[in-house]
């Protein structure tokens, strides 16, 4: 979708991010030597409010076009850190707050549909959902307002990684670290790495290029969290492994 008039279309710099803020989905950095073990990194948010809040859609959809790069990120990729069993209906803040808050249920609906995945970068995923917001306020006699429900307040938040101690060298192991770690070291290895450290897919790097796993590293590089939830990611990725543990006969 293209930018609504005076907004600039190149790449914001986050002085505040822990990493360049525009990383999600950009050209990803050329592949590093594999390591011979995996080390799995959990990690912990750190949030700040910006000191922005909407009241409406017209002030959402203005205030979207003005947050930092760091804000959008956290209220869409990373809302899946703070729902880690159930993402619902509304799988981003923005959707969330327009359904429940404002009561804007259809509005709800296209936000939920826009896929932080489809986007390369934070920019275009900005302006798209500017996009179905105006699209949506054309459509509107009134726009909506808060009666009692509560603003939105946007956040930005940084992400700090937390090594777990635990690393791995067979696919079996990688199984059973699975079953171990904390829902976090999902998040970290299979939407931080691409949305903020323009790696791909952890897991499936180190099981395609260090074990020659090259199907299974395929199936878990198709993985679509933001669809469900980490925990629904994870046990994904347990089946995968263990399908392709009865596959070669061995754990």
């Amino acid at each position: 979708m293209g930018s609504r008039t005076g907004r600039s279309d190149g790449p914001r710099l986050d002085p505040g991010a822990d990493v360049p803020a525009p990383a999600a989905g950009s050209a990803l950095r050329p592949e590093a030597p594999i390591p011979e073990t995996f080390e799995f990194i959990a990690c912990l948010e750190l949030r700040e409010f910006v000191g922005t809040r909407a009241e409406d859609e017209r002030q959402l959809v203005d205030l979207i076009e003005q947050a930092p790069l760091d804000s959008i990120y956290y209220h869409t990729h990373a809302f899946f850190l703070r729902h880690k069993f159930l993402a619902g209906i509304y799988p981003n803040d923005f959707a969330t707050w327009v359904a429940v808050h404002l009561r804007d249920q259809a509005l709800g609906e296209r936000l939920a549909m826009v896929d932080p995945a489809e986007f390369d970068t934070l920019e275009h995923l900005r302006d798209e959902l500017v996009a179905v917001i105006d699209d949506h306020l054309r459509q509107l006699g009134a726009v909506p307002r808060l009666v009692t429900g509560e603003p939105f307040d946007f956040i930005r938040s940084r992400t700090v990684e937390v090594p777990t101690g635990i690393e791995v060298r067979t696919l079996g192991e990688f199984r059973q670290a699975l079953l171990d770690v904390d829902s976090s070291a999902i998040y970290f290895h299979v939407v931080q790495a691409r949305a903020r450290l323009g790696r791909a897919n952890d897991f499936a790097a180190w099981l395609g290029r260090r074990l020659g796993l090259t199907q299974l590293a395929q199936r878990v590089r198709a993985l679509h969290p933001y669809g469900g939830s980490l925990e629904r990611t994870r046990a994904r990725l347990l089946q995968l492994c263990d399908e392709a543990l009865s596959e070669s006969g061995s754990r």
